[in-house]
Formats: structure tokens, sequence, C-alpha cells
């Protein structure tokens, strides 16, 4: 599975900004698509998952009520739809691919393909 992250970009504080990750390589099906992010001198971080076989999201603490996981089968595209944005979201965002079956795979050690990350910057 290759994935290439995008979307990313310079927002003010509030702002909203959709980002995408177009995955090509075999059916998704199998698969829990997720979303990391790291800022500078930190961890990667947990944001959101989905289940691409029936959409089942997943969200970390930062995420929460702020963002929203979606995708599109038909284009093989996982999104990360962010709302009211801060400057504590400035990160690289990644996407992620964890071969999973019907399990939910979202810690940073499972995944299995990454993309090269999309930079989002959130200025006050």
């Amino acid at each position: 599975v290759q994935l290439q992250a995008s979307g990313g970009g310079l927002v003010q504080a509030g702002a909203s900004l959709r980002l995408s990750c177009a995955a090509s390589g075999p059916t998704l099906s199998s698969y829990t698509m997720n979303w990391f992010r790291q800022a500078p001198g930190k961890e990667r971080e947990f944001v959101a998952a989905i289940r691409w076989n029936d959409g089942s999201p997943w969200y970390g603490d930062a995420a929460k009520g702020r963002f929203t996981i979606a995708k599109d089968n038909a284009k093989n595209t996982l999104y990360l739809n962010m709302n009211r944005l801060k400057p504590d979201d400035t990160a690289v965002y990644y996407c992620a691919a964890a071969l999973a079956g019907d399990q939910i795979v979202i810690s940073y050690g499972g995944m299995d393909y990454w993309g090269k990350g999309t930079q989002v910057t959130v200025s006050s």
C-alpha cells in the first residue's frame, strides 16, 4: 500500500482544513486507516482511525469533538476534517495503514505502511 497525504497548510486559529490520503495498491477492506501527527520535539501521536470495511471511527483525545475521519471507497481516499483548529494542532500529519482484518489497530507500532506527511501550521 502506498499512501500520499495532502491538504496541509498555514491557517489561523479557528479555521478548518481537510487532509486527504490517497491510497494505491491492494483493496483497503482489511485495513484500519489512521491519522497520526507529530509536533516538533514531541512523539508521534494518534489522532483518528477508521476501519475501512465498515467505517467505524476511533478518535484520540485531541481530535474528539473537532475532527472527523472519513473515507471514500471509490477513490480509495482517507480524509481528516479538522475544525476549530488551535495552535496546538500544529504538526506534521501522517496517514498510516494497519493490516488488521476485523481488529482495530491504532498503535504507532502496529502500522504496516506510512505516508510521508503533510504540514499543518495554525497561527494564533
